[in-house]
Parts: C-alpha cells; sequence; structure tokens
C-alpha cells in the first residue's frame, strides 16, 4: 500500500474558477427534468377527488337546508304556519260536514215522501168513494166535517189533489178511460172526471182517470 501523500492530494483537486466554468457549461433545464422524473407522472383521480367531494357537500348542504327549514323559522313563524295548517284543516272539516248535512237532508225528505205516498195509496179507495158521495149530495154535516179534515191533512203533507172538468186534456197526468166525439169540441178537453188524480210536487202519484171529448173528424 502506498503512502498517502497529502501535497498530491491537493494538487489534483479542481481551483475556484474550473469549477465554475464547469457549472456554467451544464444545460440549464437538467434539474427541472430531473425534479420532474424524481416527482413521477401525477394520479389520474387526484384533480377529479375534490370535485367529488364539491359536488357530495353541495348535496349534504341542500339536504340539511331542507330538513332544518322547519328550524329556521321564528317562534311567531311557526305559529303562523301552524294556524294555517289547523284552518286549512278546518275548513275540509267543515265543507265534508256541509256535504254530510245536505245529503241526509234529502234522504229525509225522501223518506219522507215515501211515507206519504204509502199513506195516501192506501186510502185512495176511500177517499173516491166520498168524492162519489159528494157528487150524489149524500154527505150530511158530520161526514162533511170528517171529509174535510182528510183534505186539510192531505194539504198539510203537500199532496194536491187535480182533475176538472173542462181542462186540457193531458196524457201525463190524465188517464183517458173513454173518447167521447163532440161536435162542438175544437181540441181533446176532460168531460168527466171518474176518479181524481193525486201528486206531490212535480211527481204524480196516480193520474186521474177521465172521459175525454174529442172534436169529431
Amino acid at each position: 500500500m502506498s503512502e498517502f501523500n497529502k501535497d498530491d492530494y491537493l494538487n489534483d483537486l479542481p481551483d475556484a474558477d474550473q469549477a465554475a466554468d464547469q457549472a456554467a457549461d451544464q444545460p440549464a433545464d437538467q434539474p427541472a427534468d430531473n425534479a420532474d422524473q424524481a416527482a413521477g407522472p401525477a394520479p389520474a383521480d387526484a384533480a377529479e377527488a375534490p370535485a367529488e367531494g364539491a359536488e357530495n357537500e353541495a348535496a349534504d348542504t341542500k339536504a340539511g337546508d331542507g330538513e332544518s327549514a322547519d328550524d329556521t323559522l321564528t317562534p311567531l313563524g311557526k305559529a303562523k304556519q301552524e294556524a294555517a295548517e289547523y284552518l286549512e284543516a278546518l275548513q275540509r272539516e267543515r265543507a265534508e260536514f256541509i256535504n254530510f248535512r245536505n245529503r241526509a237532508q234529502k234522504e229525509q225528505e225522501r223518506f219522507r215522501q215515501h211515507g206519504i205516498i204509502d199513506v195516501l195509496t192506501a186510502l185512495l179507495p176511500a177517499l173516491d168513494d166520498i168524492d162519489r158521495i159528494r157528487e150524489h149530495g149524500e154527505m150530511d154535516d158530520s161526514f162533511k166535517a170528517v171529509a174535510a179534515k182528510f183534505d186539510k191533512a192531505f194539504e198539510k203533507f203537500g199532496v194536491e189533489k187535480f182533475g176538472e172538468k173542462g181542462e186540457d186534456f193531458d196524457p201525463t197526468k190524465h188517464d183517458a178511460i173513454l173518447h167521447k166525439p163532440d161536435a162542438q169540441a175544437e181540441k181533446e178537453t176532460v168531460d168527466t172526471v171518474v176518479e181524481a188524480g193525486y201528486r206531490i210536487g212535480d211527481r204524480v202519484i196516480r193520474a186521474a182517470r177521465v172521459v175525454v171529448a174529442s172534436p169529431q173528424n
């Protein structure tokens, strides 16, 4: 092994001027390239990660705003909102009650009319007999009083008696049992009322049975 010589080692070292010249001759972009190579390629999803995070954060914020909408109301605002909801519910209940009441009233009126019709139908033969007795003048005062009470009772319940001699013949309310030619008749009219008709309002309970006087052809 050779002996270390300090003077030879110092003589082999480059001086300061030579080191500066070597640094100036090196290309300027070499350090940058070396830095890029050392850093390596950036991950593909590195730029997308912040965007996805921002979208998720916006969605969470929107959901949070919807859930906490009521929390942002003042006590007065909450009271007004509750009052509006109660008022709307009350109006719905009132409308339903009015509809129910109207239906109930119509049903009651329908049942009432059915009851009157049933009673009137059962009494029709007796009423026809009373009318025949009146026509023949065989009714005494006591019987007239009873007949008047019948008429008054039916009038109270809206029962109307119809069918008069001389009125125009109407097939919707008259039942013609006979057509009698009449030289003086210009149109069909009621000549004789055999049985009176009865109706409640526009509803005919029984058509009047009549003899019709018809013009001669």
